[in-house]
Order: C-alpha cells, then structure tokens, then sequence
C-alpha cells in the first residue's frame, strides 16, 4: 500500500507533466499568428510567450477554485482519482499534439475528472451546474472569438483601407509583438490554473490543505506557472503549422486582430468578476483566426481543416473521460 504523502508526490508529478505539455501544445496559440507572418522569428517568439506565460499564471487563482470545486464534489476526491484523471488528460494531449491537431487541454482535463470521479463513485459524485457553466463556457468562447474577430477586422480595414498595404503591413508586423505578449500572458493566466486546482484538490483529499480554503499555495502557484513556461519554451511546431497558415493565410493586420480578440475573450473568462471560467485557448484562437478570416470574405476561411478540428474539439471530453475511467481501474489496482 503506497502511503499519502508518496500518493501526493505522484500527483504533483502528473501535474507538472500536464502543464509542461499543456505548454508546449499550446505554443501555437501565443504565437503561431506572430511567426507565420514573420513579426518575430520562432525562438523570440518562444522566449516571449514562455516569460508572459509564467508572468500570466502568477496573477490570478479564480479558475483554480472552479476547477476544485464546479467538476467533481471535493469530499470524493482522492489521490488516486486525481493520478487517473491527470493520466487521461496527458494521454489525450500527447495524441492529439503527435497528429498536429489543435485539441483542448481544457477538455482533456475536464474529461478526465469526469472519467475518473465516475469510474470511482458514479454519476451522483459529478457537480452537474458546474460542469454545464464549465461546458458553456468552452462552446461559447469560440463562438464569441468568431463574431469579436469578425468585427474587429471589420473595423481595422474600415480605418486603414486606404492606406497602403506594405505600410499597413509594417505597422502591423511591429503591433503583433504586442499582441502576441499579451496573448501569451492571458494564456498563461487561464491555463496554468487548472493543474493549481487539481494539485489543490489532491491537497486537500491528503489532509494537508483546509478544505474551505481553494486557494493553491504559493509554492503550487510557481511550479505551475514554471511547468507551463518551460513546456512552452519547448515549442509545439506541428499546431503551429495548423494554426498559423492552414486555417486562413495571414497577414500581419490579421494576426493582430485575432491575437487582440482572442485576449479580450479570455482575460473576460478568466478575471470578469463572477466568472472565473476556464476556457480553452486553442478553441479560442481558432474561433479568432476563422472570424478575422470571415471579414475578408467566407472563402478566405479552409473550413475543411476547421471542420476537422470541430470533429477533435466534439470528441475531447468524451475520450478522455472514457481513457480515465480505465486507468482509475487500473491504478486501483497497482496502488
């Protein structure tokens, strides 16, 4: 029988792991736009978005209380169920990041609590309000990212219609390093969170941690924030490529666009008071980029490539629920 305290240290492993990959799976996000118009070369870029992701993940902890509290009832949890869960997810990440395609991290993990609660307790355990707020959210934000970027297009070559393209492009190509710095913090500031939650929850099932108080530590805090920034740091090239080119071909006014969008919508789940929300940065930016390409003209969108990653997004949380539900056999098993 493994004791607690070696329980935990698993857990806070897996973690780790989740967020390094949920980095690295996500780079693409913060700076595929910046890279495939040549705003900055892809290791600044690296270097920019893993600074504001570590920078981003220090300054909020709302989305970690939803994740401990809103998916699974926290007097079920335990350090097996987290273990199973975190498995589930980082099966799913690393599948999805082998093929190039641009899935959610958020799902994956949301999945594999479900999976994993279920597959311990049954469907009674499920916090269902919160999971349905947390559902809304992913499906929404997307949504919101198509009609924000379309206006916000609209209105960008409103202004500069008239000016030249090449000095458009100039101006823009130096607005982007901006844009992707802050894209990259927001990114930071909404993702990270999840993994503090889940370590705050296996801390609370070993006792260590007062189950009225959601708040993550400040040591849980730092190592997420450094597990995501070094993860991306390490760069995901094959969702870069996807996400920079294969959706909608941009220019430097485009990449802007979609960045300053996709950051509107997450700073507003992540900090709005009241919401508290995590979303999924990969949909978000997608829904962006599809609705900054819809302003150009419907055509300009490859929505056979954007149908194809609707099919992964569908299919995230069921799979992922299903692989942990598996492993938390398993594990209970080993452990």
């Amino acid at each position: 029988m493994i004791s607690s305290s070696a329980l935990l240290i698993v857990v806070v492993f897996f973690a780790l792991a989740f967020d390094y990959i949920n980095g690295f799976h996500d780079t693409a996000n913060a700076i595929a736009t910046s890279v495939s118009t040549r705003a900055l070369t892809p290791k600044r870029a690296i270097v920019i978005a893993a600074i504001l992701n570590f920078a981003g993940a220090l300054v909020s902890t709302g989305v970690a209380q939803t994740i401990a509290k809103d998916i699974v009832n926290p007097d079920f949890v335990t350090q097996e169920l987290v273990i199973a869960a975190l498995i589930g997810a980082i099966f799913w990440n690393l599948a999805t990041w082998y093929f190039g395609i641009p899935s959610s991290s958020s799902h994956a993990i949301i999945g594999g609590m479900i999976g994993a609660a279920v597959s311990k307790v049954g469907f009674g355990v499920l916090q269902v309000q919160g999971i349905m707020k947390i559902i809304a959210a992913l499906l929404v934000s997307p949504i919101i990212g198509i009609i924000l970027g379309f206006i916000i297009m609209k209105t960008l070559y409103f202004i500069f219609g008239k000016v030249a393209p090449s000095k458009v492009n100039q101006g823009f190509r130096k607005m982007q390093v901006l844009s992707a710095g802050l894209l990259a913090f927001n990114h930071g500031s909404n993702d990270a969170q999840k993994s503090m939650g889940i370590i705050t929850m296996a801390l609370i099932a070993s006792g260590l941690q007062d189950p009225a108080n959601l708040n993550p530590a400040l040591w849980v805090k730092f190592a997420c924030a450094m597990a995501m920034a070094l993860g991306t740091a390490a760069g995901g090239w094959k969702i870069i490529r996807t996400m920079g080119g294969k959706i909608f071909k941009l220019e430097p006014i485009n990449g802007f666009a979609a960045d300053l969008t996709s950051s509107i919508v997450i700073w507003t789940a992540t900090a709005f008071p009241g919401l508290h929300l995590p979303v999924s940065t990969t949909h978000v930016v997608s829904g962006s980029i599809m609705g900054v390409g819809s302003a150009k003209r419907i055509s300009a969108v490859r929505w056979g490539v954007a149908q194809q990653m609707l099919v992964a997004w569908v299919v995230t949380i069921p799979t992922s629920a299903l692989t942990s539900f598996l492993v938390y056999k398993l594990v209970t098993l080993v452990l």
